[in-house]
């Protein structure tokens, strides 16, 4: 990129969803962000548009530094689950959206992440997370289990669910589900999105749980 967005497209970029990129605005404003590199189009219907990683590096670059053609991208910052945009469910919400529209939310947002990897990745590769997951592994593992069916926890745990977790060691999240057979699948689930998992017991609790890493190859 050898100059920077328009603040009209910088807004456009600055919108987007957090977790996959997905574009609103004007056909005009879209259109120019795809001639620059900024943004593509998905090759399945409905065809929206998304952030290409270079478009992702714009909007995670303060504003001000991004004006500058030789900006170094900064780390990502986590997406906020109360920005008015998508964000995967990872259990314990006070509140959240159920129905077709919510189960179509979610589907947009995982064909997004997955074509996020194939843009990123060097092979094409969809089979393992990206690097976005990589910085927001607390969302990336909620979003492969809800893209997948499974039902997230509501406020009152003892009612079920899974709850997705960081944890203090790199790279890795807990999954907590009450159901052992629940908790195997949502282990099975990430293992199929390309993740580590191994199933463990709090030592305090006697609670079983799932840690789960983000596999490379």
């Amino acid at each position: 990129m050898t100059r920077p967005p328009t603040a009209a497209q910088r807004r456009v970029i600055d919108a987007a969803d957090p977790v996959t990129g997905r574009l609103k605005g004007t056909e005009g404003q879209i259109a120019a962000l795809v001639k620059r590199g900024l943004a593509f189009r998905h090759p399945r219907p409905p065809h929206a548009h998304f952030l290409t990683p270079a478009g992702h590096r714009v909007r995670e670059t303060p504003e001000a530094v991004a004006e500058t053609p030789e900006a170094v991208p900064v780390t990502p910052a986590p997406p906020a689950a109360d920005a008015g945009v998508f964000a995967a469910r990872i259990g314990g919400e006070e509140t959240a959206a159920s129905g077709p529209s919510r189960r179509r939310e979610v589907r947009s947002a995982w064909e997004g992440l997955l074509e996020l990897r194939r843009m990123t990745h060097p092979d094409g590769a969809v089979d393992r997370p990206c690097g976005w997951e990589r910085t927001h592994l607390v969302q990336a593992a909620a979003l492969a289990l809800e893209a997948a069916g499974h039902r997230p926890a509501g406020a009152d745990a003892a009612d079920g669910g899974y709850r997705v977790r960081a944890t203090p060691q790199p790279e890795a999240v807990a999954v907590h589900e009450p159901d052992p057979g629940a908790l195997r699948a949502c282990a099975a689930t990430l293992e199929k999105a390309g993740w580590q998992t191994g199933e463990y017991t709090e030592p305090r609790t006697g609670v079983r749980y799932a840690l789960a890493s983000p596999r490379r190859v």
